[in-house]
């Protein structure tokens, strides 16, 4: 297994709690960022049934602000030149992951 691949899974396992502590209202408060950035279509596939389209490292860079970067990085302890390539990993399968009817649910504590 790669390091992407590895950093990949642990963020993915991480990632919820992770966005709900640097983003008031978490992964709800990120897909809305993204959806009203013009990246509709690929939050709407991971919310619902069938493949999740991808979204590129760039277009995340293009939403997250710089201190919500560095806030994700290191509460995921990875370098913040990783975080994009990790976040376009694993996002769209932890949205799918967290909403299995459609909707979000709030990451388990």
């Amino acid at each position: 297994m790669s390091l992407l691949n590895s950093l990949g899974e642990i963020a993915l396992k991480a990632l919820p709690g992770v966005i709900q502590q640097v983003l008031p209202g978490g992964l709800n408060a990120l897909v809305d960022q993204l959806r009203r950035s013009g990246y509709e279509s690929q939050v709407n596939s991971w919310l619902g049934r069938g493949p999740n389209e991808p979204i590129k490292a760039e277009d995340l860079r293009k939403v997250l602000d710089n201190d919500q970067v560095r806030q994700i990085a290191q509460k995921l302890g990875i370098p913040m030149d990783q975080l994009f390539p990790t976040l376009a990993q694993a996002l769209p399968e932890a949205v799918d992951r967290h909403s299995p009817d459609g909707t979000l649910q709030a990451p388990k504590a």
